[in-house]
């Protein structure tokens, strides 16, 4: 039996009760309540990988994820818009989301699904 197998019971005839409920911590990133099943998780992945990882000493510049929340679109919104960040409106929210540069002041980032030909079109969260 493995370690990560256990699920609570009797190991050589001592009882060893597991509560698995209390120990779930995951939460929605969009309005912090706890997440019952399985979340609905966001990577904000670019196309293309940079050509060098950023060392300890700088910064990334977007948390690429994976992020968690609750089923409904919003969360992600909501998420979105505390950040700062701009949605396209020609994208819906998936699992994979890409990253774009905004040229604002100050700099802010676009989140896409990239699954349009069009231009994007963003506006905020």
């Amino acid at each position: 039996m493995s370690a990560t197998s256990f699920r609570g019971g009797r190991i050589m005839g001592i009882r060893i009760p597991t509560v698995f409920d209390e120990n779930d911590a995951k939460r929605c990133e969009g309005c912090g309540d706890p997440i019952a099943g399985i979340p609905f998780r966001v990577s904000i992945m670019d196309i293309v990988a940079r050509e060098a990882p950023p060392t300890w000493a700088e910064a990334a510049p977007l948390n690429p994820g994976p992020h968690q929340f609750h089923a409904d679109p919003e969360h992600v919104r909501a998420w979105a818009r505390r950040k700062g960040h701009y949605i396209c409106r020609l994208s819906g929210v998936r699992e994979l989301m890409r990253p774009v540069p905004l040229p604002t002041d100050p700099p802010a980032w676009g989140i896409c699904d990239g699954l349009h030909r069009e231009a994007h079109e963003f506006v905020p969260a």
